[in-house]
This record gives structure tokens, sequence and C-alpha cells, in this order.
């Protein structure tokens, strides 16, 4: 069987017979349909999104200096 995931949308993008998807839209797409959008930055994995949310904020700022 086929492994899809949820992903949102950060930044909108063509989708199929010229329709545009919209920031905050959730897909349920493959890894290989997914892999060039998630490097141009146009969507995450809702679960990863969720993860980032409740991490407490100076936690974050210590993660984003460590990278």
């Amino acid at each position: 069987m086929v492994n899809r995931q949820t992903y949102t949308v950060l930044i909108p993008f063509p989708t199929e017979g010229g329709h545009w998807s919209t920031v905050g839209q959730e897909l349920d797409l493959l890894d290989v349909e997914a892999t060039a959008l998630r490097t141009a930055g146009r969507l995450e994995l809702t679960s990863v999104l969720a993860a980032a949310q409740d991490t407490p904020p100076a936690k974050q700022a210590a993660t984003q200096k460590a990278e």
C-alpha cells in the first residue's frame, strides 16, 4: 500500500488544472510528490509544524542558533 503523509502549505503553488493551493491547506501527498516542494520551502509535514508549536520559544531559538 502507498504511504501518504499530510503536509501543510506554507507558500501557495500551482496544483492541477490551473488551480493554486492556499496557505494552511492540508494535502495528502506521497514523499516523492512532496520532496521538491519541501526543499523549496513551500510545504512542511503537518506533524513537524504541530511539534514546533508545542516547543517553548526559548528552546526554538536555541535550536535555530545551533543550526
